[in-house]
């Protein structure tokens, strides 16, 4: 029922955030009410499901995994850095990734590859804000949602008032102080990242240190959450990412791909409220699955890519985000259907 507030508008939400943050679900009320109606066990039957306000519509995430095209606009990125940086060269990738099958596009004006220099708000806006005015008036963007990958409040601000649906943060909420209560205040869903440090310092010796991975990337995302909700944003609207290859080595990237469930458990064993939040997972052609199949070049990590992909969707992940759509697109059906068969009564 929490999500329906949304659909009230801001200024209702914006009274009653604060009061149901307030509530206290597991000593009783709200939490016994919803065990006296079945709990978990009702998710599917009669039309109750999860989903997740985008706007004046709820997004069924639960429906179906979602794939996120990424469209770098930058000249540094690892992947395809200064491939896109045109308005024309953009919009015709959006066009590609649509058709081949995008629920999402995924647009970055800043470099988060590891030591990238940092850029300001200013500039990031001035190479985001063209492309995602040019992508927002096409055709075939309609029934689509636009993410926009950044740390920066300003950029966020700007880029919602323009329309984008989503912002997408690295940090968490981390380098820039204003960035949750920002959000808040837009009333749009929040991705919230693990990462230690920033870019330039997210694979240094400190950064790397864990003794369990999976149960950290949870206990610190969880805390990541919490200063989102306590700034404002509600639960049912922050999206969560372990954070594949930032601040971490090729076996903790490892470890985290195959641990999904276990990151998910840790966190609802502290909070009922993000135990069933959607997964981003974002592995697409990064340097672990290089050094692990032995293809230094980025662009020759798309079948490795698949793979993880496969292997995060059978382990919970909602959305995945991707520079290739066409063959991730197929690998996520085939999970999808494997699932579906999977949960169906014998």
């Amino acid at each position: 029922m929490a999500p329906l507030m949304d659909l009230l508008g801001k200024d209702v939400e914006n009274d009653t955030v604060a009061c149901w943050h307030s509530l206290s679900i597991h000593s009783g009320g709200l939490f016994e009410s919803w065990e006296k109606l079945g709990g978990e066990r009702i998710i599917g039957k009669d039309g109750m499901k999860r989903v997740l306000p985008i706007g004046n519509d709820l997004w069924d995430w639960s429906l179906k995994t979602s794939v996120m095209g990424i469209l770098n606009l930058t000249p540094d990125s690892f992947s395809d850095g200064g491939k896109f940086q045109s308005v024309e060269a953009a919009v015709s990738q959006v066009r590609l990734m649509i058709s081949e099958g995008a629920d999402m596009i995924d647009l970055g004006a800043q470099s988060t590859r590891p030591m990238a220099s940092r850029i300001s708000p200013q500039e990031e806006l001035d190479r985001l804000i063209p492309v995602l005015e040019a992508t927002l008036k096409m055709p075939e963007m309609n029934g689509k949602l636009i993410s926009v990958d950044t740390f920066y409040s300003e950029v966020a601000s700007e880029a919602v008032s323009k329309g984008a649906h989503i912002i997408n943060d690295v940090s968490g909420g981390q380098l820039d102080p204003n960035m949750t209560k920002v959000v808040a205040g837009l009333g749009v869903p929040y991705v919230a990242m693990h990462m230690r440090g920033d870019p330039s310092t997210m694979q240094s010796s400190e950064n790397l240190q864990y003794d369990d991975v999976c149960k950290q990337v949870a206990s610190e995302l969880y805390s990541r959450v919490k200063e989102a909700e306590l700034s404002g944003i509600p639960s049912w609207r922050i999206i969560i990412d372990p954070g594949l290859g930032f601040s971490k080595g090729t076996e903790h990237n490892l470890e985290l791909l195959m641990g999904l469930p276990s990151i998910r458990a840790e966190i609802a064993r502290k909070s009922l409220s993000m135990s069933h939040s959607p997964v981003l997972l974002g592995s697409s052609r990064k340097k672990f699955l290089g050094e692990t199949c032995t293809r230094p070049t980025a662009s020759e990590r798309d079948p490795a890519t698949v793979a993880s992909v496969t292997a995060g969707v059978l382990g919970g992940a909602n959305i995945v985000r991707v520079h290739n759509v066409r063959d991730n697109l197929d690998a996520v059906k085939l999970c999808d259907a494997m699932l579906k068969y999977k949960r169906s009564p014998a």
